[in-house]
C-alpha cells in the first residue's frame, strides 16, 4: 500500500494481508503489531490491528482500527486508487481526513495543510472540488453510521485473525 503526495514524493507506506474484495472495494490488513513508514522515515510501530478499505473510484481509503486505537476510523481524502500489479495498490494523498473517535464524534483533519497544498502543489480546481465533495460524503457517512463504516468491516477483522492464526 502506497501513499504518495501529489509530486510523486513517497508518504506512507506498509505491507498488509489481501483480505478480500466486495461492493465497497478491495480490503487489506495489517495484523497487530505492524510497523509503517512515511518516506525514508524510521517506522513507526502500530501495536493494534487495521483493517483497510480501498474502493473503487472513489476519493478516499479508510482504516478501521481496532482498539485501544483512539480512532476507530481514519479515511485519507486521496485521489482514486490505481492497483499498478496485484500486490500493490497506490493513491495520491490529498491531506484531507475525516476521523470518527470511539465515542461517535466525527472530525475533519489538515484542512489547513489542504490549503497550503493546493498553492505548493498547484491542485488543480477539479482535484480540490473532488476532495471537498469527498470530505463532506465522509463526514455524513460517518455520522450516520452508513456501511461500510457501521458493521462489514467488523468481518474483515475476523478474517484478518483468521489469517493470522493460520500464519503462526
Amino acid at each position: 500500500m502506497v501513499y504518495r503526495k501529489h509530486d510523486g514524493a513517497l508518504h506512507w507506506h506498509m505491507s498488509g494481508r489481501w483480505l478480500g474484495a466486495d461492493e465497497h472495494g478491495a480490503w487489506v490488513g495489517c495484523a497487530a503489531p505492524f510497523r509503517m513508514r512515511r518516506g525514508n522515515e524510521r517506522p513507526v510501530l502500530f501495536r493494534y490491528s487495521t483493517v483497510m478499505l480501498f474502493p473503487r473510484d472513489a476519493w478516499w481509503t479508510a482504516a478501521f482500527n481496532a482498539e485501544p486505537a483512539d480512532l476507530e476510523i481514519y479515511c485519507d481524502i486521496t485521489t482514486p486508487v490505481r492497483w499498478p500489479s496485484e500486490s500493490e495498490v497506490t493513491m495520491v494523498d490529498l491531506d484531507l481526513d475525516v476521523c470518527r473517535r470511539r465515542d461517535g464524534s466525527v472530525l475533519l483533519l489538515d484542512a489547513d495543510e489542504f490549503a497550503e497544498h493546493q498553492v505548493g502543489y498547484g491542485y488543480p480546481a477539479d482535484v480540490i472540488a473532488a476532495a471537498e465533495s469527498a470530505a463532506g460524503f465522509l463526514q455524513s457517512a460517518l455520522g450516520a453510521n452508513a456501511e461500510p463504516f457501521d458493521r462489514v468491516y467488523r468481518s474483515y477483522f475476523d478474517r484478518l485473525a483468521a489469517d493470522a492464526a493460520r500464519s503462526d
